[in-house]
Formats: C-alpha cells, sequence, structure tokens
C-alpha cells in the first residue's frame, strides 16, 4: 500500500474479501471525500472515504439503501463501516453523462430523455425517510449569495429585504409542495452514471430531502457545469409535464426553484473559492448567474427581482457574475 492512502484502507478492504487488490485513487471532488477503485482478477470495486469530523458516510448509506429499496439505480452496497467513514460499492465505471456527451452529441436528447424519466419514477416513489425541504432550509442555502458572493464582489446589500423578498416568493410553493417527493438535490450530467446495461446509475445523493417535484428538473436542466440549450430544457421540462402530471403552478415553482438554486451556487462557488481554496469553480459562475437571471424573469419571482434590481450593481449583472478574482 502507498504511503499516502488513508490509514485503515487494507484491513477494511480485507474485511470485505477485496485482499490483493490494485487501488487506484480516483480525482476528488469538492468534499472532503476520496475515492478509490479497487481492481483484482477482472473485477472492480468503488471505495469512498469519508472520514469523520469532516464528512459522514452515514447519510450516503440511508439514503442508498432507500434508493435500493425502491428498486432505483443506485450503486450496490457492497461493505460499509461508517464509524471510520468506510463504504464499498459497486463500480458504475468511467462514462458520466457530462463527459461521455461531450464525445456523443448526437446521443444528447435521449441521454436527457431518460434521465427526466428516472425523475418520473423517482417521484412515483413514496417520500422517503428524511428531512423536510422547508423553509429554514431554503433561506440557509440562498443566504450563501449574500453571504459570500456579495462580500466577496464588494458589494453592500440589504439582507432583512432579502430574506423578506425570498419568503413572500417561497411561501406559496412551500404551499403546494406537500406531500414532497425524495429530492436528490445533485442531479445533474456530473452525478448521472452511463452504464454498460443501457441504464444510467445515480451518484452522489447523501444529502436527499423531502420537497419539490420541480427541485432534481431544475438540478439536471439548468446545470451549473455542463451547457443545456434553452430549447433542451423546454422540451424536457415539457416531456415531464406530460409524464408525470403536475398542476398549472409547476412552471413558476420551476423558475423559483432554479432562482434559489443558482443563487445558492454562486454563493458556494464563491465559498470553495475563498474558504477552500478552490477557485476552478468561478469560471462557472457565468453560466449559473445566466440561468438565474432567465429565472428571474418569471413574474413569480418579482420581489426577489426588485430587490436584484436595488441591491447588485449593473456591471455584476451584466458580467453574470464574472471576475471576483479581479475583485478580490
Amino acid at each position: 500500500m502507498s504511503a499516502d492512502l488513508p490509514a485503515g484502507l487494507e484491513s477494511f478492504i480485507a474485511s470485505a474479501g477485496w485482499s490483493g487488490a490494485q487501488v487506484q485513487p480516483l480525482p476528488g471532488d469538492a468534499s472532503f471525500r476520496r475515492y478509490f477503485r479497487l481492481v483484482r482478477d477482472g473485477e472492480t470495486a468503488m471505495l469512498m472515504h469519508a472520514p469523520p469530523p469532516h464528512e459522514d458516510p452515514a447519510p450516503f448509506l440511508h439514503v442508498g439503501h432507500w434508493l435500493l429499496d425502491q428498486g432505483l439505480r443506485a450503486p450496490a452496497i457492497l461493505a460499509e463501516d461508517a464509524a471510520q467513514g468506510w463504504v464499498l460499492i459497486e463500480d458504475f465505471g468511467n462514462d458520466r453523462m457530462r463527459d461521455w456527451l461531450d464525445l456523443n452529441p448526437a446521443a444528447e436528447d435521449a441521454t436527457y430523455r431518460k434521465a427526466v424519466d428516472a425523475l418520473v419514477t423517482l417521484h412515483k416513489c413514496p417520500p422517503g425517510p428524511f428531512e423536510p425541504y422547508d423553509m429554514t432550509v431554503y433561506l440557509r442555502e440562498v443566504r450563501l449569495f449574500t453571504e459570500w458572493f456579495c462580500p466577496a464582489a464588494g458589494i453592500t446589500v440589504d439582507t432583512a429585504a432579502h430574506d423578506a423578498a425570498w419568503k413572500e416568493v417561497l411561501a406559496p410553493l412551500l404551499a403546494r409542495q406537500q406531500p414532497g417527493v425524495t429530492v436528490l438535490r445533485d442531479y445533474h450530467a456530473e452525478n448521472i452514471m452511463l452504464l454498460p446495461d443501457g441504464e444510467q446509475g445515480i451518484i452522489d445523493f447523501q444529502d436527499a430531502l423531502v420537497g419539490h417535484v420541480a427541485y432534481d428538473l431544475v438540478s439536471l436542466l439548468q446545470d451549473a457545469r455542463r451547457d443545456v440549450s434553452e430549447e433542451l430544457e423546454q422540451d424536457m421540462i415539457d416531456r415531464y409535464v406530460t409524464k408525470a402530471g403536475v398542476d398549472a403552478d409547476f412552471h413558476a415553482d420551476y423558475a423559483v426553484l432554479g432562482a434559489q438554486r443558482n443563487a445558492k451556487i454562486v454563493g458556494i462557488f464563491t465559498r470553495l473559492w475563498q474558504r477552500d481554496g478552490k477557485p476552478r469553480y468561478l469560471p462557472m459562475i457565468p453560466r449559473v448567474w445566466a440561468a438565474m437571471e432567465r429565472d428571474l424573469a418569471h413574474p413569480a419571482l418579482a420581489p426577489v427581482a426588485r430587490w436584484f434590481d436595488a441591491n447588485v450593481p449593473a456591471e455584476w449583472r451584466e458580467r453574470q457574475g464574472a471576475g471576483l478574482g479581479e475583485a478580490a
């Protein structure tokens, strides 16, 4: 075993029946989690290390077991030791939807149709045993914009008016959200794996809550990491609406959740740069900001749109949030 591998790795994989496997470190994500591929005798498995106190694999295991119990295509859980942060799961391979579509652009429509259909299937399941996506959570998330982006951009804003505007916009949505569905919260092209059997596997679902049917559709179609044309977005919204059967307020709620999610992501990407030393997320902000501006144009967002007009200078809106590095 290499000296840079986490302590306890060898004993865990031995207890899981994978002694002697080759351990291949894989690139990380925006968290403290690390991933490794185990290879032995032509078989592979994926090892996740999510060590306390920074990480806790228990939520991943909780949601993963529930998804598997519903017959959904989450990775099979082969072994686990949550106290030490170890989880061994089925290997979904290397074909992330985002990268695969870069090489196979002609398959974009069919691939997104399948991803939308998977959400329809998920939403037919009873809501999982997860915490609610309530006003407290929505506000905590959207405050990331004022807590991180605005100071980094040198913008002084009215935070009380910000909260009031979002409460006004979110209150009717929350009333329509009941009884809710399982919301994976990060359902996008980097967290959907294209499997050899033609199915799509889902990963990175440990933060699931019970929330609104539109949230994961927004996550998929207003993707921070991949350009999705407005035409494709509308086609896939129409597909979901037809297959799922939603009420007349769905499009308004989709816009509200789009603005909420995108404002949150702008804040998160700023925090990843400033707090965690990960500037690679900054170039994604203009894509997210552009989607947020489209959402803010919906009448359902009028109070929040007025707050942006009064508090965020035109230069930042015209630049779509770009240039944080220069502002620092």
